[in-house]
Formats: C-alpha cells, sequence, structure tokens
C-alpha cells in the first residue's frame, strides 16, 4: 500500500479530522442503527436507480469502507469499480472484505491529487465526500481529467437546510460526534453547478431527497 499518499497537507488534514471513525463504519451502522440504516438504505435507493445503464471502469472518490462501492457495483453494469480514500484502516477493511470479488478494488487515493492517468474512468463517483474535501474546485477539476470523454461524474451532498442542521447538531453531540468538524463546506446547488460549469460539464441531473437534505447530481 503506497502510503506515500498520505504525506501531503491535505490527506494529514483529512486523517486527523477523521481519526474516530471506524473502519466499517458505515457498514455496522447500517446493520445495528435504524436511523443510519434509513438514511443510508435511501442514499443507496437514489443513487441506485441512476446507476443501472452505466458500464465500463468506475472510480468510487471517498468509498470509506466500500459499502456504497458495492452498492454502486450491484446496480449497474461495471467492468469493475475502484474505490479510493485516505483512510487506511477503512481501505484495509474493504479489500479485506470484498477480496473475493474481483471487480471491486480498493487503494489509498487522495481527491485532490488522484493517483492515476487522465481519461481512465468512464464515470466517476463523489458521494457525501465533496463537504469533507479541503479545495471542491481542485477534486472536481482532478475528476475531469480521469474522465474519459463521453463519460458522467455523479456527486452527492448533504444540503445542510434547517433540518439537516438541527438533525447534525444532536447527532454529532452523541452517537455521531466522531463526526463533528468534519464538515468543512456547506453547499447550495447553485455552488455545485457552478463548479461542474467551470470545469465544461453539462448538469443532466439534479435531484433533492430525504426532505431537502441531500442534494444528488449528474453531470457530463
Amino acid at each position: 500500500m503506497n502510503t506515500q499518499i498520505l504525506n501531503t497537507f491535505r490527506a494529514r488534514k483529512a486523517i486527523e479530522l477523521h481519526k474516530n471513525v471506524p473502519a466499517d463504519w458505515y457498514e455496522f451502522s447500517v446493520k445495528h442503527n435504524i436511523f443510519q440504516r434509513f438514511w443510508h438504505t435511501t442514499r443507496f435507493r437514489v443513487v441506485g436507480k441512476h446507476s443501472h445503464d452505466l458500464t465500463g471502469k468506475i472510480l468510487d472518490i471517498g468509498c470509506c469502507d466500500g459499502l456504497f462501492t458495492k452498492v454502486i457495483l450491484d446496480n449497474s453494469k461495471a467492468d469493475s469499480i475502484t474505490g479510493i480514500d485516505v483512510l487506511e484502516p477503512a481501505i484495509r477493511h474493504a479489500q479485506k472484505r470484498y477480496k473475493k470479488n474481483k471487480k471491486l478494488h480498493f487503494q489509498l487515493g487522495e481527491a485532490h491529487k488522484l493517483p492515476f492517468k487522465a481519461k481512465t474512468f468512464d464515470h466517476v463517483f463523489c458521494l457525501e465526500a465533496l463537504e469533507h474535501v479541503e479545495d471542491p474546485s481542485q477534486v472536481i477539476k482532478e475528476m475531469r481529467r480521469v474522465l474519459k470523454p463521453g463519460g458522467s461524474v455523479h456527486i452527492l451532498v448533504p444540503r445542510e437546510n434547517t433540518l439537516f442542521n438541527i438533525i447534525w447538531f444532536f447527532w454529532t453531540k452523541y452517537r455521531g460526534k466522531i463526526w463533528n468538524g468534519t464538515h468543512i463546506h456547506d453547499y447550495t446547488p447553485e455552488d455545485i453547478r457552478n463548479f461542474l460549469k467551470i470545469q465544461g460539464f453539462t448538469l443532466k441531473v439534479n435531484h433533492p431527497f430525504m426532505l431537502g437534505m441531500l442534494q444528488f447530481f449528474i453531470a457530463e
């Protein structure tokens, strides 16, 4: 495992912010917490609905323990999916958990400087990860660089409206306190549209759900 990826300032900052997140956080939460199961299965359903026709090679940025990466695979016709994250324990967990699935690959990777050649992937996902990165415009620029012509990007971010902020406040005081301070940015739909437009993307899907607390974008 190439740990040199973790030596950049941005990677070290992300690791420090997320140091208390268990390696199997999503998998464990979906199994053992009713609220988390509802939240995440709703995400899975919405993103999965838009993934049925996807083929080729897919990149999943901020894959954590790989649970959502597996959902993308199960709902698409992808030949392979590569999940990347700066959290080494989570990547090790994903590699072990899905080692028998030849279509899934997990490795350390920093979103601001993706460790891939240009035009490598047919589709790129970034699901509830963009709010955790230092420079979202640079991340989307990197997504454009590694995307093949005619490919698509799929971005999911929380819309931190009043309802979300109330739930997030109480969540991060108790069971979800490990996430306190990890959201560096709060985006409006216009923010995401502008980031995409600057990189030459055309917005195809702009879908709010979960009472407006989540916003899903697809652009080409």
